[in-house]
């Protein structure tokens, strides 16, 4: 991940909605949730989730497809992933031991047997 695509992930989840939308959608991978039941969940007008999933879209921190007359909203781990290598590249490059707590951190958020970002 280039600095820019990081600057546009980070304006993205800057926004309270739309990281309370991203974390609602991470918890429901790999199905992903429709906008109707995106705004439903987090008590969201129907006239201001469209806006709040396109900015997330275009930071590439959700993907889309249609099924049938919805349009499925999913979180994008693997963007989510690159955005936190990004962040912590540069963590253990003298000192490893630095970065131990919160490779612990991530390691009991997410079993062996999950798919983890």
């Amino acid at each position: 991940m280039d600095m820019e695509s990081a600057l546009a992930a980070l304006s993205a989840l800057s926004q309270s909605t739309r990281l309370d939308i991203f974390r609602l959608l991470v918890r429901h991978e790999p199905d992903g949730l429709p906008a109707g039941d995106v705004a439903r969940h987090l008590d969201i007008p129907q006239n201001t989730i469209s806006t709040h999933l396109a900015i997330l879209s275009r930071a590439g921190l959700l993907t889309s497809r249609r099924h049938s007359r919805l349009i499925i909203y999913r979180a994008s781990l693997a963007r989510l992933r690159a955005l936190m290598v990004f962040l912590v590249r540069d963590c253990c490059a003298s000192s490893p031991e630095l970065c131990a707590p919160l490779l612990a951190n991530l390691v009991s958020c997410c079993p062996a047997t999950e798919s983890c970002p």
